[in-house]
C-alpha cells in the first residue's frame, strides 16, 4: 500500500497576519518511492524545517529577490533532510543533506537541489543546518563580518537580538572587540542576551522605560546599526547615529504583517550623518559561505559562539501555527519544527 505524503500550500495570500487554517490547507498524496528516481536523484525524508521572518515576503506577490509562493503551491522553506534512497554520488543511503524541499514530508531532489553533510564543517546534528551553520548564522556573518565590519571599541546595535540571526550577529560583534547593545522582547530574553551571550547591554522593547534606557545606552552614539525590525526601532537609532555611521538593512519583522508597512521617518538623518545605509541578500554572497561556515563551527568548537534552538514538535501540522507564532517573538534564537527525530528509524517507502 503506497505511504501518503503530507505538505502544506499555500491556499490564499494574506494582506496581514497569516490565518492558521486559512492562509495555508494541507494536501495528501502518494509518496515518491525509490522506484520514481532517475540518475542523479536523491528520495529524501524531511527532519527539521527551518521558519524564517523572511517566509511572510514570499507569500506577497511582488518583484523580489525570489519568485513568490504561487496558490496552490508547496510553502518554501529549508530543511534537514535524511537520504532514504540514491541514484546520486553525492549522497547515499542514510546521508544527512539539506535542500529547500520546501513544507512536505518526501520529496525527490536532483543533484544541484541539495547540500551533502560534507559542506557543514563541525556538524554536530542535523538541526545544525539550519541554525549554528545554516542561513540566519550565514546572514549574521556576511551582514556583520563583510558588510558591518566593526571595529574595537565601537558601538553596535542589533535589533531582534534575541532571534535566530540577530543573537548570532551580536556575538560576531564582541568577538570583534566591539561593545554590543541588543535589543529584545522581553526581560527574559535580554537577561540571556547579557549573561548567556556576553551582550554588554540588552534593552526590552516592551518596557515603559524603554526609550530613556535606550538613550542612556547610546549615549556615545551608534557606529552600526543592525537592522532586523525596521519600524519605530530604526527611527530611533538613525536619530542616535553617529557620523559616517554603517547601517546594515537585514530584516523588517515589525512590518511584515502590516497592510501599510511603515517607512523611516528620520530619513533626514541619512544626509546630515552622512549614514551608509546597505541592504543585502546573504544569496549573494553564495561564494563567501565556506569560509563563513569554517570561522562559525570554529567559534563554536572554541566555545566563543554559543548555539540556541527553539524546537517545535508534532510534525509538520504545527508548522504553520509556529510561523504565526514566530511573529510574535515565541522563539530564542533559532525557531525549528521537528517533523521526524532523526534518531527515528528511517520511513520505508
Amino acid at each position: 500500500m503506497a505511504r501518503d505524503n503530507l505538505s502544506i500550500v499555500l491556499a490564499e495570500r494574506p494582506t496581514t497576519d497569516i490565518i492558521p487554517g486559512q492562509t495555508f490547507i494541507q494536501k495528501t498524496s502518494p509518496a515518491p518511492t525509490p522506484a520514481d528516481l532517475q540518475d542523479g536523484q536523491i528520495l529524501v525524508e524531511t527532519l527539521y524545517l527551518s521558519l524564517d521572518p523572511a517566509m511572510r515576503g514570499w507569500l506577497r506577490d511582488m518583484r523580489s529577490y525570489l519568485p513568490p509562493v504561487q496558490i496552490g503551491q508547496t510553502m518554501r522553506g529549508s530543511c534537514a533532510c535524511r537520504v532514504l534512497a540514491s541514484k546520486s554520488k553525492q549522497a547515499k543511503e542514510g546521508d544527512i543533506v539539506s535542500a529547500l524541499t520546501g513544507w512536505t514530508e518526501f520529496a525527490i531532489l536532483p543533484e544541484g537541489r541539495f547540500e551533502p553533510a560534507s559542506l557543514y564543517p563541525g556538524l554536530q546534528d542535523p538541526k545544525d543546518m539550519l541554525s549554528a551553520l545554516g542561513m540566519t548564522s550565514l546572514t549574521a556573518w556576511v551582514g556583520m563580518s563583510k558588510i558591518a565590519d566593526p571595529k574595537p571599541g565601537e558601538l553596535v546595535v542589533v535589533s531582534g537580538a534575541a532571534g535566530a540571526t540577530g543573537s548570532v550577529a551580536g556575538q560576531i560583534a564582541k568577538l570583534k572587540g566591539a561593545r554590543v547593545v541588543g535589543i529584545a522582547g522581553g526581560d527574559d530574553k535580554c537577561k540571556w542576551l547579557t549573561e548567556e551571550l556576553g551582550f554588554d547591554v540588552a534593552l526590552n522593547y516592551k518596557a515603559d522605560d524603554f526609550k530613556e534606557k535606550f538613550a542612556e545606552a547610546t549615549k556615545d552614539f551608534i557606529d552600526v546599526y543592525y537592522d532586523n525590525v525596521g519600524g519605530d526601532i530604526l527611527d530611533m537609532c538613525l536619530m542616535r547615529a553617529k557620523e559616517h555611521a554603517r547601517f546594515i538593512e537585514c530584516g523588517l519583522v515589525s512590518q511584515y504583517n502590516a497592510a501599510k508597512p511603515q517607512g523611516p521617518r528620520a530619513f533626514s538623518q541619512i544626509v546630515t550623518m552622512r549614514i551608509r545605509m546597505q541592504g543585502f541578500i546573504v544569496l549573494d554572497h553564495v561564494k563567501d559561505f565556506p569560509a563563513a561556515r569554517a570561522e562559525l563551527a570554529q567559534w563554536i568548537a572554541e566555545g566563543k559562539l554559543k548555539k540556541t534552538e527553539t524546537v517545535v514538535r508534532g510534525g509538520l501540522k504545527v508548522a504553520e501555527q509556529a510561523l504565526v507564532d514566530l511573529y510574535k517573538g515565541i522563539n530564542t534564537g533559532k525557531l525549528i519544527v521537528e517533523i521526524k527525530n532523526h534518531n527515528e528509524t528511517p520511513s520505508k517507502l
